[in-house]
């Protein structure tokens, strides 16, 4: 067998590997072709308070055939479709080349694309047309749809159960603070063996008029 077979699947390896140790967080199933990136949108953006996972997928060509990329959580933009979560962009659907890794797309090319939407080429027309028209109210209503779909719970709640973060175990229940409830053999009537106690006792302390010189 050639070496040049060995390529792709040693590149997916490679470039999965550097995106585990940038500051995305990757979400691996079963098989090293398939994951979900935890991905914050860029400061200064609209975008920048929201979360969003992306499903990726890599062909078995890759890096010589570009992955295939889609938000799995809600988005609005003129370039990506809000009900599939397909993404247009031209160095994944067109210009793609083995020099470019996984890491590119998350950390620039992505960004870059929330950054500097094309509403010329949109997969969203309504959001396109308003960002034409009406700017302003583009990014109210932008800021308003991240509020509302981009949170990071439902963000991880759109993966897979089998490969997302493993559910938060429930808090320890608490402990009663001591000396505020005992329970004891004989309590006294009517409360059912159980007494309440205070956690602090004050002794009474003697009056003692002072003396006034006269």
């Amino acid at each position: 067998m050639s070496s040049n077979n060995h390529i792709p699947s040693r590149r997916k390896e490679i470039d999965v590997m550097k995106l585990l140790k940038a500051s995305q967080k990757v979400y691996l199933s079963k098989n090293i072709s398939e994951f979900w990136v935890e991905f914050v949108g860029p400061e200064g953006t609209p975008y920048e308070d929201g979360t969003w996972v992306l499903h990726v997928v890599l062909p078995p060509e890759y890096p010589f055939k570009s992955p295939s990329i889609g938000f799995a959580n809600r988005i609005w933009h003129p370039n990506i479709d809000e009900t599939s979560g397909s993404v247009c962009l031209d160095v994944i659907n067109q210009t793609w080349t083995p020099m470019y890794e996984l890491k590119n797309i998350f950390d620039v090319f992505l960004p870059q694309l929330l950054r500097y939407p094309n509403p010329e080429d949109p997969l969203n027309p309504s959001a396109a047309a308003l960002l034409q028209r009406d700017p302003t109210g583009y990014v109210t209503i932008l800021q308003e749809h991240v509020a509302a779909h981009a949170t990071r719970a439902k963000a991880l709640a759109s993966i897979p159960t089998p490969y997302g973060p493993p559910p938060k175990a429930p808090p320890p229940p608490k402990a009663p603070s001591e000396g505020v409830v005992e329970r004891l053999e004989h309590g006294p009537a009517g409360i059912d063996g159980v007494a309440i106690c205070q956690s602090h006792q004050w002794e009474e302390e003697e009056y003692t008029p002072e003396e006034i010189e006269l």
